[in-house]
């Protein structure tokens, strides 16, 4: 099984990768492979199931929505945002659907949207489309959105094992011990490893431009969450603050009667992740880093390294990014980045240990290093549950992203200041994070029957 970088970092939507991006990739595969079997002519109705976590949590999340428009045909890296709430209202009132703009069908929500208590054993968070004609079922498949965007098939699903690419890589590596390994034998950093094995399917530069247009998009999600001010959908009347902030501290800096401290410098990688994560939840463009209930932590610690790090450059970016995704195809690998799956544990935690493994790597540490940095980040958010409050990403995941991004610097921090040597590897500390999101019960993982989801409501 081969992962690529671009897996891991993908341009899409808020406010959720496994309940919002990955289902619209899913239904536009769907209307994608009608089209190829010329059977697109034929459908008058679709209709759509949700199961486990995707109709626990699939309204807030707004799941239904993103299905819908990927029966249109979009998808989430190329989708404007700002279209789908107008498109979904022309629905609900027409109740007629342009299936892959290419055929007008009945499409009456009631009837073929159904959220089901059920949970199909492959993973949590499952859905099945099929279409009919006038008499028939004319084409039916069940999708699974395992984390971060990742999709799979009925098919294609295997017994904790995820397909995505069958290329041989020439620094082919399963765990973290492996991979420091390679790095030794051949003498060579995370990253530079990383950039070989990514020539398999792309240039050096296509990787290097495409991985800097992932940075760019990052920071355009930045700064969108800096302007953008009011409250959030969902109903929870949960109000923006990033734009406040940034406000302060700009008055701050700007007052020379202050005096900077590094504290100051710690609320701005706060307000970084807060920006992202708040325009996540508006269901604005961002970038899943690995996931988008994560997605905050990444970019804020790219951005204190870019705003604060004299010697930080373009090559760099890309080299952290690099290291990051390292990190993110072992968690991937051999645990979860899916909070349905196991937790917020596998989307901050594995999103915390990344951003301190990119964060070492550009400050110059030794593969050992970068191994030790991800290490702590990742062992310090062991058994974090996801109890998102009314199913929406904002309570506790706004915050939890702004103290994951200082974890994680403070994680790099202490790796460069030793020598590598540490008592627990990071292929430990994924094994238990694996068999931690097991023994979770299903109440604390994305479906909002347990934890702060309930505490919140209680009166």
């Amino acid at each position: 099984m081969s992962i690529s970088v671009f897996d891991l970092f993908k341009i899409g939507v808020g406010p959720s990768s496994s309940h919002t991006v990955g289902p619209m990739s899913a239904a536009c595969d769907f209307v994608t492979t009608l089209d190829a079997r010329n059977l697109l002519s034929q459908v008058e109705r679709v209709e759509v199931r949700l199961y486990g976590s995707l109709s626990a949590t699939g309204k807030g999340h707004v799941t239904d929505k993103a299905i819908v428009m990927g029966l249109m045909g979009e998808r989430p890296d190329s989708i404007d945002p700002s279209v789908i709430n107008p498109r979904i209202d022309a629905l609900m009132q027409t109740e007629r659907l342009d299936l892959r703009q290419q055929r007008i069908i009945s499409f009456i929500w009631e009837r073929d949207m159904v959220f089901l208590d059920e949970v199909l054993p492959r993973h949590p968070n499952a859905m099945s489309l099929t279409a009919y004609d006038a008499d028939k079922a004319l084409y039916q498949n069940t999708y699974y959105s395992i984390g971060g965007g990742f999709v799979v098939t009925d098919e294609e699903a295997q017994d904790d094992k995820l397909v995505l690419h069958t290329s041989k890589l020439p620094y082919d590596f399963d765990t973290a011990d492996q991979l420091l390994d390679l790095c030794n034998q051949h003498q060579m950093s995370i990253s530079e490893l990383m950039l070989e094995n990514e020539k398999v399917w792309r240039s050096e530069q296509e990787i290097r431009s495409g991985l800097w247009k992932i940075w760019q998009a990052m920071h355009e999600c930045v700064e969108n969450g800096l302007k953008h001010d009011g409250i959030l959908p969902g109903g929870l009347n949960v109000r923006r603050r990033a734009p406040s902030f940034f406000e302060r501290l700009k008055a701050v800096e700007q007052n020379p009667n202050v005096i900077s401290t590094t504290f100051s410098v710690m609320d701005w990688v706060n307000v970084y992740a807060l920006a992202v994560n708040e325009e996540n939840a508006a269901g604005g463009r961002m970038v899943t880093a690995p996931t988008n209930g994560a997605a905050g932590i990444i970019p804020a610690v790219l951005c204190y390294y870019v705003n604060f790090e004299p010697t930080s450059c373009e090559q760099k970016v890309v080299d952290f990014l690099l290291a990051a995704g390292a990190v993110g195809i072992l968690c991937k690998k051999n645990a979860s980045i899916s909070g349905a799956e196991v937790g917020c544990q596998g989307e901050v935690g594995s999103a915390c240990a990344m951003a301190a493994a990119g964060l070492c790597q550009v400050l110059g540490g030794t593969p050992s290093q970068v191994e030790n940095a991800a290490e702590i980040g990742l062992e310090h958010n062991l058994g974090l549950t996801c109890d998102p409050v009314g199913g929406l990403v904002q309570v506790p995941c706004i915050e939890r992203n702004a103290i994951a991004s200082i974890k994680a610097i403070n994680a790099a921090q202490m790796a460069l200041r030793g020598d590598g040597e540490h008592f627990i590897s990071l292929d430990k500390v994924i094994r238990t994070m694996r068999d931690t999101g097991r023994d979770m019960q299903d109440k604390y993982k994305e479906t909002s029957k347990g934890g702060l989801a309930v505490s919140a409501i209680e009166c």
